[in-house]
């Protein structure tokens, strides 16, 4: 029994929507669909005008991704309501996800516009729309399933060290399951993109900047930004390792980049990695710009070089927060950052912390440990005073002994790991002492760029808050 179709007009407008999903190999050809759609369409009197046919060749997961069919959509519930009717090869067409047929359907129905399955015929009243429901439930269980496959596939390729990921900026596919070769145009860019970061230490907007001004486009043909250059920094694809889903393998793809470069590469992004919110350093006026805070509200001092004396100023007193003013002149705000790295480099004591490491005070911790131990030792000749004096029994001196020996063990062991750890820190101070030379180097030469100073200095340091009162800056030293 045909369905039913509520409508003012006597002729039928109809629209056919064709959808074809690249991994099903068993399905009509879009040519086909088409054929038959127009077909039906004639047979029931409905008029299926050319530009009423929407055809694309997509997964019909989400309908969010499908352009044909939104526009479709749109066009059916238009005010003029051109459409009559819907026509789809099979219900699958429409959409493989129960919830969003339901939804797109209702919507339609609204409009007074039907959706009809040329290859599932339903009939009219309860029983059709059961199973209607039930055609679609397969239909969503079948894609779900069929998802599930896939990514099985791929996995299983991928353990047998198959290539799945598309190829990135630089390589192209052979196919017949040969490893990705180099696209010397394309790899030109990328080579670009890794000497201005690993010997110009530019920043990753500058990068993209620069690409966008020489007119470079990434592989899917659109400018550069921030997150496209970050990707390509660290794709380990580029030194040789195929990563996919948790599955890794050393690549059989001709590589140019050394494992120890982008291992190198990977420790600098790390430890130039700016804090939420923090500005970028190609957007900042001055090296020092981010760095420098005030010590009455801890506020940011901003850059103002519109006068032959520069000077920074906390943001926070300039727009009338607080009464003090906190300013410095850029000139001896520079200074003081030299003289400060020309001290510690001539000896004199500094602390600094790692990133991601919590702070420990090992004097203090090493100190406490040290009283609880002498404590414990109290604590020793009380028990052995108490047994000897006849008011332990032996079993009592026994356990209280036992008790006491596992305390002095585990305090001994804490101690034995914090000095040895205190030891671990002192001998890591001379890499940062030449951490700090190479930045000190940089930030004395005139002809290294602002943004390279930036970059640099943020490595080795997390702030400096400017006291005014007493005219000092202390340093926050923090290294990977």
């Amino acid at each position: 029994m045909a369905q039913v179709i509520d409508s003012p007009r006597s002729v039928l407008i109809g629209a056919l929507y064709i959808r074809v999903s690249t991994h099903e190999q068993d399905e009509l050809s879009p040519d086909a669909q088409i054929r038959l759609g127009l077909e039906h369409a004639k047979a029931n009197n409905i008029i299926v005008p050319k530009e009423f046919i929407f055809v694309e060749s997509v997964s019909g997961r989400k309908a969010k991704n499908r352009h044909e069919f939104q526009r479709m959509i749109g066009i059916a519930k238009s005010p003029e309501h051109p459409i009559d009717v819907i026509l789809v090869w099979k219900f699958s067409r429409f959409a493989r996800n129960q919830e969003e047929s339901i939804v797109y359907k209702s919507m339609l129905k609204k409009d007074h516009v039907e959706v009809i399955s040329i290859s599932e015929p339903l009939i009219d009243g309860p029983f059709g729309s059961l199973i209607e429901r039930i055609i679609e439930w397969m239909d969503e269980y079948y894609s779900i399933r069929l998802s599930g496959e896939v990514l099985r596939g791929m996995k299983e390729k991928a353990l047998r060290n198959g290539y799945q990921t598309s190829p990135c900026l630089g390589y192209e596919a052979v196919g017949h399951g040969k490893p990705y070769r180099i696209n010397e145009a394309e790899y030109a860019m990328v080579s670009y993109i890794m000497d201005l970061y690993d010997n110009q230490n530019m920043d990753e907007t500058a990068i993209a900047r620069k690409c966008n001004d020489l007119g470079y486009k990434t592989k899917r043909g659109n400018p550069f930004e921030r997150r496209t250059i970050d990707r390509i920094l660290q794709n380990p694809f580029y030194c040789g390792i195929v990563s996919w889903n948790g599955v890794e393998f050393e690549g059989t793809h001709e590589v140019r980049i050394s494992k120890e470069r982008f291992d190198r590469r990977q420790r600098l992004i790390a430890s130039r990695k700016r804090p939420m919110k923090a500005r970028n350093v190609s957007t900042c006026k001055h090296w020092l710009s981010g760095l420098l805070k005030c010590s009455v509200c801890g506020a940011t001092l901003s850059y103002t070089g519109n006068n032959k004396c520069p000077y920074f100023q906390c943001w926070k007193y300039a727009k009338g927060f607080h009464k003090t003013s906190v300013a410095l002149s850029v000139k001896k705000a520079e200074e003081a950052v030299i003289a400060y790295f020309d001290q510690i480099l001539s000896g004199a004591d500094f602390t600094y912390v790692r990133k991601d490491e919590p702070t420990t005070d090992y004097t203090a911790a090493i100190e406490q440990i040290q009283r609880e131990l002498s404590k414990l030792s109290t604590r020793e000749t009380r028990i052995r005073d108490a047994y000897e004096s006849g008011i332990d029994t032996l079993e009592e001196y026994k356990v209280n002994k036992d008790r006491l020996i596992s305390n002095r063990l585990q305090l001994e062991n804490k101690l034995e790991t914090l000095q040895k750890e205190q030891e671990e820190k002192e001998l890591n101070k001379d890499d940062v002492l030449h951490e700090i030379k190479s930045v000190n180097d940089i930030l004395k030469n005139p002809d290294v760029s602002y943004e390279e100073k930036g970059t640099l200095i943020r490595t080795i340091v997390d702030q400096i808050v400017y006291d005014k009162e007493s005219g000092k800056m202390y340093f926050d030293i923090i290294v990977s």
